[in-house]
This record gives structure tokens, sequence and C-alpha cells, in this order.
């Protein structure tokens, strides 16, 4: 099979990219050993974070680092022995944590954020799936009033800086807008900006779907073997066809530099491991829209309240160790009814990190006709069109309409 580019991921980054260099004529194929939106792209809360305009640093305060390392925490867990393989990116995290260097990296970060709405609307229009985005927006609350004190004030530098909207909900309006919400919270905000997804991988699906009505073409098989084919590319369908294409684009998330490094491009990659586990509301229970508390996330999906967790640092290809939902369910419980476990064991997926916090986006510097779009850590499903749109302007040679020097590969050759 000839194509003009194959690309190889099938999450919400590879078929936001697969989708746009189909609509800008280039006959594409998308690539995956599973179907669309089936890894890291179906797990996730089903958010949409226009106001995520500051990625996640790592701990600085002392308090905060011992609280982390006592490693009984809900919204961090670590395995002791995998630590030494992230000793190198989680120094370069820190290090790129420090105020300064964060404030900068923010303001490259929020050029990518502040479009992500708007291309996910329009690419949810084309595929008939506006439905999908909930213009609800989602809360964080706090039990603690000096705790939410202090977020309402970083909440107004943000909104100043970076043009987000939020508003500050005491506990009785807590209550108004979310009922069965139990009382006692000393406030919430309420970030109104963003969308709620209550099916995220349905939306990752509709995407794929317009891609194919544009003649794209969908193949299951392993991007492992992608070789150079004259100064193109070969690889492998599962069905025994041989699939041939003038460029490639990786966008396999955290199994992305194990394809790079192969051609030549080894950046620091590292995964954050995250679990949901849906439950059934009890009686007529339920949220109007996500809530962030005590560090995880309830979110109203089709399939019930998905409880998300955090992060967890594992060894790579280590078995599922769900012990932030062990932890985070029973206070769950004091925060909504719930009822019984939906699946019988938690969903786990891996975040693609850099110790920039900046997602990699552009052509690869080891290899011509090869292009990257991987390392979005917690904002891939939010990041996808925008990536998309980003990169097929860059391999078309239309003016990108972000700036794409921040997340240039090259940084880290």
């Amino acid at each position: 099979m000839q194509a003009d580019v194959v690309v190889l991921g099938a999450g919400m980054v590879g078929v936001s990219v697969a989708a746009h260099l189909q609509q800008r004529g280039r006959a594409v194929v998308l690539l995956d050993r599973r179907g669309p939106g089936e890894e890291a792209s179906f797990g996730n809360g089903g958010l949409v974070q226009r106001e995520a305009v500051v990625p996640y640093p790592f701990p600085r305060a002392l308090g905060e680092i011992w609280r982390v390392a006592q490693n009984r925490s809900v919204d961090v867990h670590y395995d002791a022995s995998a630590l030494p393989a992230f000793a190198r990116a989680l120094f370069a995290y820190w290090k790129n944590s420090a105020p300064a260097r964060h404030r900068a990296i923010a303001r490259h970060y929020s050029t990518l954020i502040a479009t992500a709405t708007r291309e996910h609307e329009s690419l949810a229009s084309a595929a008939g799936a506006s439905a999908l985005l909930r213009p609800v927006g989602y809360i964080r609350a706090y039990e603690d009033p000096a705790a939410f004190a202090a977020e309402v004030a970083r909440a107004e530098g943000i909104r100043r800086e970076f043009g987000v909207n939020f508003v500050a909900l005491d506990g009785a309006a807590l209550g108004e807008m979310e009922p069965h919400l139990r009382a006692g919270f000393a406030g919430a905000l309420h970030w109104t900006d963003p969308y709620a997804v209550n099916d995220p991988h349905a939306l990752t699906l509709s995407y794929a779907r317009l891609f194919e009505r544009l003649g794209g073409h969908i193949a299951r098989g392993d991007a492992m073997t992608l070789v150079r084919a004259g100064a193109g590319w070969r690889v492998a369908a599962a069905d025994g066809t041989t699939i041939e294409a003038a460029e490639a684009v990786v966008a396999l998330g955290i199994a992305s530099d194990r394809l790079t490094r192969r051609f030549g491009y080894a950046p620091p990659l590292f995964g954050k491991r995250g679990y949901h586990l849906h439950f059934k509301p009890q009686g007529n229970a339920g949220l109007t829209r996500p809530l962030v508390s005590n560090g995880f996330l309830l979110a109203p999906m089709r399939a019930g309240i998905r409880l998300t967790t955090g992060v967890e640092f594992a060894r790579p290809g280590a078995a599922p160790t769900p012990v932030q939902l062990r932890r985070a369910e029973p206070i769950a419980r004091t925060l909504l009814p719930l009822g019984d476990a939906v699946e019988s064991a938690p969903w786990m997926g891996i975040r693609p990190c850099t110790p920039d916090m900046l997602p990699i986006i552009g052509p690869a510097p080891s290899e011509p006709h090869l292009w990257l779009a991987f390392g979005h850590a917690h904002q891939g499903f939010t990041l996808g069109p925008t990536t998309g749109r980003l990169l097929a302007e860059m391999m078309t040679g239309e003016a990108p309409f972000v700036d794409p020097l921040p997340f240039r590969a090259a940084r880290f050759a």
C-alpha cells in the first residue's frame, strides 16, 4: 500500500495528526497495534483543559517534598526500586520547576493550551461530535479555608496573565451546583472554560471516523517494524500488507522513544502511570461536571462515575499496582454516594512526559522525513487537535498557527 504519510499511533494525538493531514490533501495511513483511542487516550478525566496554562511542576517546598517522599499520599505513589531509572529525568524536571524557569515554560505551554478548545470545536464539528463537548467546566474543591484562599489568589494571577476564567464558590454555592456532594467544603474554584467529555473514547473514535470519511485508511500493525525504504519509510501491517510512505509521524505516546532511538534520537521521555475505575452512583446521585479534590478526580461518564488517580512511578512493564485507587475510594465515598464498581479490575495507562514539561512536536533532528508528536504528559487529550493542526501545517509548508520553536525535538538532541 502506498501513502504520502504513515502516522504511527492512534491515540488522540495521532488521530488528530492524521485527520489534519488528510484534510490538507495528503494520503495518510494511521497504524496502531490496537484500535483508535484504546490506550492512554482511553482513560483520562475527559477534560479539554483550557485553563491548564501552567504545567504541573515538580514539588519545590520541603514540606511538600517530605509529604510525597513518605509514599502514603493519594496523588503520588512510587516503587522505590524504580526511582534510579527516573533519577536523571526527575532531576531535570525539578530544575525546570524553579520559579523563573517554570514561568518561562508556562508562557510557551500556554500558546498551545490557548488554542485547545477551539481546535477541538473545529474537529468535533467536522466529525459531527460537537454534542460530546459539554461546556460545563470542572470544579476544584477545598476543605481547608487557608488552602482555598491561597488557590483563589493563585487563580486570580493566572486569570490576569493568561485570560482564563473561573468563579470562586463558597460552600453553599458549591452545594447548589452539586447537590449530591457532601457538605463541609470551604469552597471551590469552578473553572468555566474547559469542556467536559463524558466518553473520551467516543470523541477519539469520532475523529478517527472523520479521518476515514476524508479518505484516510486505518491499519493494525506494529509500529516497531518501521524501516527506511529509500528516501521514505516502510512498515508492516498485521494483515501481511506492507505500507510505504514518503513521510512518517511518530505519535506513540510513552513508546515513542523506543522507536526514535533506532533512528538516532533519544529524548529523555519518562512515564507517569495513572488508573481509573467506574462506580455506579447510588439512587439518583451524580455530578453535573468533573470534580477534583483530595488528590483525585471524580468525573461523570457514560459508564458511571470515573475515579481517576494522580501519578505513579513504576518500572516499565511492571504489573498494575492500583494503590492510589485503594486510598482514594474510601475518601471518594465520603464525598459522593457511590455504589458498586462497574469493572472487576481498574484500567491503567501511562502519560508520556518530558523533563521540561513541553511536548515534542516537529521534525526529528536525526532523520529526514520523520516527524514527531509526543510527550504531552497530562494533556494529550486536550492538545491532540492543536498538535495535529500544528504538525500538519509544518509538514505541508503552511505558516504554523502557533510558534513551534519551543517544542522542537532538537532541544533534546
